[in-house]
This record gives structure tokens, C-alpha cells and sequence, in this order.
């Protein structure tokens, strides 16, 4: 498979470019236009600056690159389109061409990528109960990329390695590799284990690949040579999986992974489940919940109707999605590192829907989303987020063994 460095950036981003038929379906379904009210924080904007980069007929200033790194990269565009513009390729193909964002806090995301340190940071916090006294840390921090990381740093505790319960396997059954991520791996244990023990009760095997960062922070920013290297461990990992399908908690690594894996089914585990929810019984719960969907989830898996029908097999439950309005929570990978004003703006626009709905715990498929949505919240309300897999383990009947 040829690497990012293998294409010609210019002359597939004026194809791409070319596709645009300038209609303007996509400025009601844009976040960036709607905060800002600006056709070059638009998609037909960002695609029109796209093309005359690649043709040469503007230069790279700092003042037009803003607009395409404002970009969340939600993809809500893509999904309304009718001349089905390949809006995620041509951002893709336009950062590699411009490469990272001068604002992008490298040496930060270079920790987060790493489970082993990611760890360590966070046992650091715990042992020093960091998250109590963070805040007369940050206004003297000189670099604005740690204040914004302090602004996230989760008010859970760090997870503990979960037993998932093993379901009733047998001998015919698929088998499902399991990828953990990067921060992921260490912040969605519980999500992990919940994934294995529903799939498992499905009716599949399933196997856990090693955990490393897929590279879709890298590829979304521009940073070519490291979102290559991560695709080619990812593809060497799935080689050994020996595995009919991959699978991933976060919505958000699913498209890098069929990026670098574009034979194999790379799915969410949450449309596995749904295709066998009549082998899955749940216990009661009388609660209402506010489901965050991500944007990745609703426009990149399209799992969000198979979440939506296993909630609502949990009795008593009551799932109140939020509406699409705002269409963003801003999180967007490294986007509210980068960019936090804009990011908690977005942020905000979400809480007071999740505000609105009085609900006893929010719901969000997303690490990244659930992180920036506590980083709004107080401690008690941040640590009752969860992933939607938690809750559906957490209410599971296991099956009986034959």
C-alpha cells in the first residue's frame, strides 16, 4: 500500500476540489460556519482554499492556513453532500501538504500517544492528588499546550484491568481482534472489558491486539511520516491477528484503521453486537440518560442506530440522544489542544443540551469527547460520563453455559 509521501498531494486535491459543485447543502451542517459566520470556515470555503493551494495560485500564510486547521474534521459535510465530495480525503491530502499546525502541542501528544507514559503521568497525578491543586498550576505555566492539557486531565480515577465475563462460545464463531488504541488503552479498560464480555455473549472470540496509537491524530494534523509509521504497526499487527474482524471502542481510530487496513472489516463492535442483540438479554434500569453521539460515530461507523436499539433493550431505560444541533462537542482529536477557545465554546453548546435533559449520567462512545465534556463538568457530574459499553455490561444477563 503506497504512503501519504507515495501520492501527489497537489493534483489529487484539485480532483477532489473539483468534485464541489458549490451548492452550499454543507454551511447549515458546518460547526465552524455556524460559530463564526465566515464562508472560509465553511467546507465549500476550506474546499476552494484547498484548490488554489494546490494549484499554486495562493501561498501557504499563516493567515488562510487558520481556516483549514480550524477544521474539525466531523465530516458532517461529507454526509450531506450530493456530489459526494471525498471532504475527508481532501483535508487529509491538504494538511500532509501543508504538514502540522504551528499551534499543534507535539512533545504533549507524543505522551498521550504512549500508553506506558500516559500511565505513568496519570499515577504521578494520582499519587499527588494532582486534579485538586491543578488549577494554581496552570496560569504559570509558560506553554499554552500544558495549560490546555490541564483543562482535560480526566477527574476519574485511572481505570483498573477489568475480568470481562465469558459468554457461551462455540465452535464456529468469528473471531474478533480487539484493538485498545493509545490513550484509549488506558482510559477505556472498563470500555475494553465490556466490549469482550458482550461480543463474547454474541457468540464471537475474541483477541487483543497490542496497544499503540493508530496514528489518527497524526494524519488528521498533517503529520505524515508518523501516520505512515502507525499504519504500517497497525498493519503488522492485524497480519498476526488471524481475525475475520477489527474492532475499536473509539469511533475515532475506526477510519484511521481502514485507512491503513481498506481489505479488512474494520468495524465498531456496537454493529456486531446489534446483528446478534436477540442472543443479548439486560437487567432493569430505571434511568435516564443523555447519549452523546460522536461525530465519528454518526458520520464515519454509522453505528449510532445500532447503540441507540441496544440501549433501548435495557428495561426502564430512558435514552434521550441529544439533539444534532450542535453538531460538534469540539473535541476533535488534538483540536482542543490546539484550539481550546473555539473548543470549549463548542463544549459548552453541548452541556447545556445535556443540561437541559436532566439526565443521571451521559453516554459518549469517544475517549476524546468524554474527556473535553468532563472538562466542562464538576467532578461528580464528569465521573458518572461513560462509554455506552460499561452500562450495557454493567446491566448484561450472562448467558447460561450449555
Amino acid at each position: 500500500m503506497k504512503s501519504m509521501s507515495d501520492e501527489k498531494p497537489p493534483m489529487r486535491i484539485a480532483e477532489l476540489a473539483d468534485q464541489c459543485v458549490q451548492c452550499g447543502l454543507c454551511l447549515p451542517v458546518c460547526p465552524t460556519y455556524a460559530l463564526d459566520a465566515n464562508e472560509v470556515e465553511s467546507p465549500r470555503g476550506r474546499i476552494a482554499l484547498a484548490a488554489a493551494l494546490a494549484r499554486g495560485q495562493v501561498e501557504a500564510s499563516a493567515d488562510l492556513r487558520i481556516h483549514l486547521d480550524h477544521c474539525l474534521g466531523c465530516l458532517n459535510c461529507q454526509k450531506v453532500c450530493p456530489a459526494h465530495v471525498k471532504y475527508d480525503d481532501l483535508l487529509v491530502q491538504t494538511r500532509a501538504l501543508l504538514g502540522a499546525a504551528p499551534e499543534r502541542p507535539t512533545q504533549l501528544l507524543e505522551i498521550i500517544k504512549r500508553p506506558a507514559q500516559w500511565t505513568r503521568w496519570r499515577r504521578i497525578g494520582q499519587w499527588t492528588a494532582f486534579d485538586a491543586w491543578k488549577g494554581a498550576v496552570a496560569p504559570i505555566l509558560a506553554r499554552p499546550s500544558l495549560r490546555n492539557a490541564l483543562a482535560v486531565w480526566p477527574k476519574w480515577p485511572l481505570p483498573a484491568r477489568h475480568q470481562g465475563v465469558a459468554g457461551t462460545v462455540s465452535a464456529d464463531d468469528d473471531v474478533v481482534a480487539l484493538f485498545p488504541g493509545c490513550i484509549a488503552s488506558v482510559e477505556d479498560r472498563d470500555a475494553q472489558a465490556a466490549a469482550t464480555t458482550l461480543l463474547s455473549a454474541a457468540g464471537y472470540r475474541v483477541v487483543e491486539l497490542p496497544a499503540f496509537c493508530c496514528g489518527a491524530m497524526d494524519l488528521h494534523d498533517g503529520a505524515t511520516s508518523e501516520a505512515d509509521r502507525a499504519a504500517a504497526q497497525v498493519r503488522a499487527a492485524w497480519q498476526q491477528a488471524n481475525a475475520r474482524y477489527l474492532v475499536s471502542v473509539t469511533p475515532g481510530c475506526i477510519g484511521t484503521l481502514r485507512h491503513a487496513l481498506p481489505e479488512a472489516q474494520v468495524v465498531d463492535p456496537l454493529t456486531l453486537l446489534a446483528d446478534r442483540i436477540d442472543r443479548l438479554d439486560f437487567r432493569p434500569l430505571e434511568e435516564r440518560v443523555a447519549l452523546h453521539i460522536p461525530c465519528t460515530q454518526y458520520n464515519v461507523t454509522r453505528s449510532d442506530g445500532a447503540l441507540l436499539a441496544l440501549l433501548r433493550k435495557i428495561p426502564g431505560l430512558d435514552v434521550q440522544a441529544l439533539p444534532r444541533p450542535p453538531h460538534c462537542c469540539g473535541a476533535a482529536g488534538s483540536h482542543m489542544l490546539t484550539f481550546p477557545e473555539r473548543a470549549a465554546t463548542l463544549r459548552d453548546q453541548t452541556l447545556r443540551q445535556v443540561a437541559a435533559l436532566a439526565a443521571d449520567r451521559v453516554l459518549s462512545s469517544n475517549i476524546g469527547c468524554r474527556m473535553h465534556l468532563a472538562s466542562g463538568m464538576d467532578a461528580d457530574a464528569a465521573r458518572k460520563t461513560q462509554h455506552p459499553l460499561v452500562m450495557l455490561a454493567q446491566q448484561l444477563i450472562a448467558p447460561r453455559s450449555p
